[in-house]
């Protein structure tokens, strides 16, 4: 039962992370991409603190310093994204993000020895050429943007794998809410440093980065540090890449682009990726016992 409800969690971020894709692309046009990290992350500390402020009295010197990591962990993937966007294209810059899929089960394999998971391993892969298929539009040559962006991906690959790690033993809550802190602290010195202090009050910008906020930061990474307690570091980044495919879908239903093949091929690879890690064809064997009995 635990297990299933890290695999709800985790869909349910994916499916919030993929509408982010449409706030963002509307709060860019009214902010810089530093003042929304600044935005986003400082109203996640807030809510949560508002809502979690008993829990605050409770909190231990390891949360402190694991949520820092996660904080600047997160942080850096994130402008590393952020930067790397303004060199390459949006469809190279999703697949490279993408990339921390594969990069997750090795990062346990390289620290701690620990044994991979090939159906998992192939399901990473699998969902990786699937994220390729729906976003990316090949362009030759490699510049600075797309290094910048495989930075990221190796940023969030080791967010998610420390995620899994630190919640463990650590308070869900509590771990969130200090990862929101560090990252809103970390955002604000850059964007006082850049002198972008100046937002804009109109609610065409202030109402999609309110969403991402709220949603995509508030909610969104408190469900997946919940619900990387009950599942694997490996499964979680498989679940975690349909981001890639409710971005498309937002973007269809929201912003009217065209459906094409291409999205649906995409679409049907990463929900095989989530079917082989999550299965491991244990179907595929029940089904032969039943054969020979």
């Amino acid at each position: 039962m635990r297990k299933y409800i890290g695999e709800i969690g985790l869909i349910i971020t994916a499916i919030i992370w993929g509408s982010g894709f449409v706030a963002s692309a509307v709060s860019l046009e009214h902010y810089t991409p530093y003042q929304i990290l600044a935005g986003r992350f400082l109203i996640g500390f807030v809510i949560l603190c508002a809502l979690f402020y008993k829990k605050l009295k409770y909190i231990k010197k390891s949360t402190i310093v694991n949520g820092a990591i996660l904080g600047l962990v997160l942080y850096v993937a994130f402008i590393l994204q952020t930067v790397g966007l303004q060199y390459t294209t949006p469809s190279k810059n999703a697949f490279l993000t993408a990339v921390n899929v594969v990069i997750v089960p090795f990062i346990g394999f390289l620290l701690y020895k620990r044994k991979i998971d090939l159906f998992e391993l192939s399901g990473a892969v699998i969902a990786l050429i699937g994220v390729a298929v729906l976003s990316l539009q090949l362009s030759a040559g490699v510049n600075i943007g797309d290094l910048l962006t495989l930075g990221c991906a190796i940023g969030f690959a080791f967010h998610i794998f420390f995620t899994a790690k630190f919640v463990k033993n650590e308070d869900a809550v509590l771990l969130t809410i200090v990862q929101m802190a560090v990252a809103a602290m970390i955002s604000w010195m850059v964007v006082i440093f850049k002198g972008e202090t100046s937002f804009s009050m109109e609610s065409e910008g202030l109402l999609p980065l309110l969403y991402l906020g709220i949603f995509s930061t508030t909610i969104a990474y408190l469900l997946q540090t919940v619900a990387q307690k009950f599942i694997t570091e490996t499964k979680a980044a498989i679940i975690l890449s349909t981001e890639a495919f409710w971005g498309m879908a937002f973007s269809v239903v929201i912003l009217s682009e065209v459906m094409t093949m291409k999205m649906v091929i995409g679409a049907v690879l990463i929900l095989v990726a989530i079917i082989i890690s999550e299965t491991k064809f244990g179907f595929l064997k029940r089904k032969r016992i039943e054969q020979v009995s």
